[in-house]
Parts: structure tokens; C-alpha cells; sequence
């Protein structure tokens, strides 16, 4: 049973609602009501005087990241990232999803995308939804991987094949996995299109699948009404992934200004995971030194190539691929900020990369077409009607970024429930 919705309004707050400033309004919110939505939703934004007990915080939409992986080491460990799933039973794992899972929700998200789920991430989800333990929402996509492919390279070579996650090949294997990962509570759906960083001995210009298998991938999936999430390194990989249809590039690191007009012809979001691979380029988490060197030269040119794409118009929007060993649970607002130096945005425009825009990426924009099993109040909005998740902080960070700090946060708000910190009521 969902929780009952926190004694609300807010009188004379200053609210930033996703696109642009309100001004001081009355924020209000109320239990949906219907079965189609369990959110909490903004009931009352009427425009209102400034109340000087608001005076220097604001309010912002909670923060989605589109890409995370929940399950790893919630301990602090600084050895046994790949090793660590396979010596640790579900039940216990689950724990630490959601231990990472609030972790992120202190720091101001209230929604996250898993991009390598099975039954402990659909699990979570569940719970969540449910209104059993306080987290984000959790939306939760499935890996097809093939044999030797990206994700399947992530454990160790002498591990038996019988504790391997399941892989598919050929075109009926990668619609059967898509179908069982949708049975199982999946969200949507994530490939590879190019190998990766972090595989156990896999190289970013590996191509992952044959382009009839990933067609019926992508046509699988998208029957089913679930998502499509593209990993995909390379500029060939991305090619790949645009031809197949998919609905988000994840990393996309050899995006330039030539392969732009081709991503916004598509229409297709891309979460840039900025601070995972300047760390892993960088050496400042433990990797390989072939992963290391795989790194760097993937990240020489990334930059600029980035720039020229945003400049270009490039769906740019917030995606950590943390997993609480690269990249922490509650580093979402430092990888905004990070975004906003590179693409040279305004403020807003880091924002919008962190919530309406994120939203519209995972199919819970005010305009987008939601996915299966992912039914709910608009996201990333602070609008009459849009789920009541929001964060509460000192500064006003539309306009000035350096405000986009977890220290300025003073209370979050998911579901209508304060999670974190207190309202200053």
C-alpha cells in the first residue's frame, strides 16, 4: 500500500518548474487518487507573494538518471567489482540495490533507470511501486547480450558458465530473452552495439550482435511497448544503433559534429557518462591498464566532438552510469555540473538535462509515449498533475550551476513524501 502523501503547501517558495522560473507560488500536493497513477501529484501552483520564510531557497523538480546499475558493493569495498555478484545470493544483493537506490535519493533523485536488470532489479522496482521501501521509482531494463559480448565479458573466464547471466545468439534466442525479460517485469530493454571500457577483456571497437539480430531486438522489444537503450562507444556503434531504431545512445563517446544531425534526426536522447570515463581514463578508480588506455583514447576527442554536438542541438541528458565503485550513488548533480562545463550550456539548460529532458528520455515527459510498465504522472515537471517529486534548495541553480550542489539541498520530496532532510514549514 502506497504511503499517504506529506502535509504540504509551500507558500511563497520560488519554483523552477523543468523548462523555465515560476516566481513565488503556492506548491501544494495530494494523493493521486486513480489507479492509473499511484504518484502524488502537484495539486496547487498558484502564483502567490514571496514569503520571507523562503527567502533564499527554491524549488527544482527531482532529479532522473537515466542510467545506473544498482547492484555492486553498497559497503565502500574497493576490490571485487566484477567478482562481487557472483559470491553474493540475490536476497543479500537486493540490500545493497537499495542502499545505492537511497544513497541517490539523499542526493535528489527520485527516479532511476537500471540498464542491466534481471530479477533483483525487478524485485526492487516491485517494492518500490508498492510503497514497501522508501527509494526512487526504479525503472528496470533487461541486457541482451550475446556470447563474448559486452555484458557477458564482465565475469571473470574461470567462473562456471551455469552462474553467467543469460545471453542470447542468433535472431530467435534475442527475441525469446526479450520476451522472458519482459515476463520477469522488465521496463525496457538495453544492447550493445559496440564492445566497452569495463569488459573483462573486451574492446570498445568489438561489434556486438549481427544487424539482423538486432533488428529483432529492437522489433521485439518495441511490440512489447519497452524502450531500447543502445551502449555504443564508437562512431560505427552508433551508426548501428541509429539505423536499428533504438530510443536512447548511452555513452556515445565518438559523437561528433558529423554524427549529429543524424542523432537529431532520430530524435534520440544521449546520456553522455561523463565522470565514469574520465575517472576510469584518469586512474582514479582501480581499472586495468588496458582498460585504462582503452579509455583514453576514447576520451582524446570526446570533448570537443561533444561540444560541437551540443552546439549542434544534440539531446544531451543525465546519465551516471554510476555503480557505486566508478561513480557513487549522489554524484548526479557534480556529473550535471560536469555536462554544463563541457557542452558550454546555460544553467537552465544543465536542468533540463536532469529532469524534464531525462524524463522525455524515459518515456515519462509531458509529451512521450510510456512505456510498458512504467505508467505514472509525468516526470521531471512541477506542474498540476506531474508527480510530486521535488527538491528543496538553498540558491536558485538555473542560475547559477555552482548552486547544484548536494550540500545546498535542504529536503526531497518522491512520491509526496519527504525522504530527506525537512521542509522549512
Amino acid at each position: 500500500m502506497h504511503h499517504r502523501s506529506t502535509p504540504s503547501p509551500l507558500d511563497g517558495i520560488d519554483v523552477w518548474d523543468g523548462h523555465e522560473p515560476l516566481g513565488a507560488r503556492r506548491l501544494a500536493w495530494a494523493p493521486s487518487g486513480t489507479d492509473a497513477s499511484p504518484d502524488a501529484v502537484v495539486s496547487d501552483l498558484r502564483p502567490v507573494p514571496p514569503s520571507p520564510r523562503y527567502e533564499g531557497l527554491s524549488v527544482i523538480p527531482g532529479l532522473i538518471d537515466t542510467h545506473v546499475h544498482l547492484i555492486g558493493n553498497a559497503g565502500g569495498a574497493a576490490s571485487g567489482f566484477l567478482t562481487w555478484p557472483l559470491v553474493t545470493p540475490p536476497t543479500e544483493q537486493v540490500l545493497h540495490g537499495l542502499a545505492h537506490a537511497r544513497q541517490a535519493l539523499a542526493g535528489g533523485v527520485t527516479t532511476l533507470r537500471d540498464l542491466s536488470a534481471d530479477e533483483v532489479q525487478f524485485s526492487l522496482a516491485r517494492a518500490v511501486e508498492a510503497g514497501l521501501v522508501e527509494a526512487p521509482r526504479l525503472l528496470a531494463h533487461g541486457m541482451v547480450s550475446m556470447t563474448g559480448g559486452h555484458g557477458d565479458m564482465f565475469v571473470p573466464p574461470g567462473v562456471d558458465p551455469r552462474l553467467r547471466k543469460p545471453t542470447a545468439d542468433g535472431v530467435d534466442a534475442c527475441r525469446a530473452l526479450v520476451r522472458a525479460h519482459a515476463r520477469a517485469g522488465a521496463t525496457g530493454i538495453k544492447i550493445a552495439t559496440s564492445g566497452g571500457l569495463l569488459s573483462d577483456g573486451d574492446k570498445p571497437s568489438w561489434r556486438n550482435h549481427t544487424v539482423a539480430e538486432i533488428d529483432a531486438i529492437v522489433d521485439e522489444s518495441h511490440a512489447l511497448g519497452l524502450l531500447v537503450a543502445a551502449h555504443a562507444h564508437t562512431t560505427e556503434g552508433i551508426r548501428i544503433a541509429l539505423r536499428a531504431g533504438v530510443d536512447s545512445l548511452e555513452h556515445a563517446t565518438q559523437l561528433g559534429g558529423e554524427l549529429a544531425a543524424d542523432v537529431i534526426a532520430a530524435g534520440v536522447p544521449v546520456a553522455p557518462t561523463l565522470l565514469i570515463n574520465d575517472a576510469i581514463a584518469d586512474g582514479t578508480v582501480a581499472v586495468t591498464p588496458d582498460q585504462q588506455a582503452a579509455a583514453r583514447e576514447l576520451v582524446a576527442t570526446r570533448d570537443a566532438g561533444f561540444a560541437a554536438a551540443a552546439a549542434a542541438g544534440v539531446d544531451f541528458v543525465l546519465g551516471t552510469d554510476a555503480n557505486g565503485f566508478h561513480v557513487r550513488f549522489g554524484a548526479q548533480m557534480d556529473e550535471l555540473r560536469r555536462m554544463g562545463e563541457v557542452f558550454g550550456w546555460s544553467p537552465e539548460r544543465v536542468l533540463e538535462a536532469g529532469t524534464s529532458r531525462a524524463a522525455a528520455a524515459i518515456g515519462r515527459g509531458a509529451s512521450s509515449a510510456v512505456g510498458a510498465g512504467s505508467g505514472g504522472a509525468v516526470l521531471g515537471r512541477i506542474a498540476v498533475g506531474a508527480a510530486a517529486d521535488l527538491v528543496v534548495m538553498h540558491g536558485r541553480p538555473w542560475r547559477d550551476s555552482g548552486a547544484l550542489d548536494t550540500a545546498n539541498i535542504v529536503a526531497v520530496v518522491a512520491r509526496g513524501r519527504v525522504v530527506a532532510g525537512a521542509l522549512p514549514i
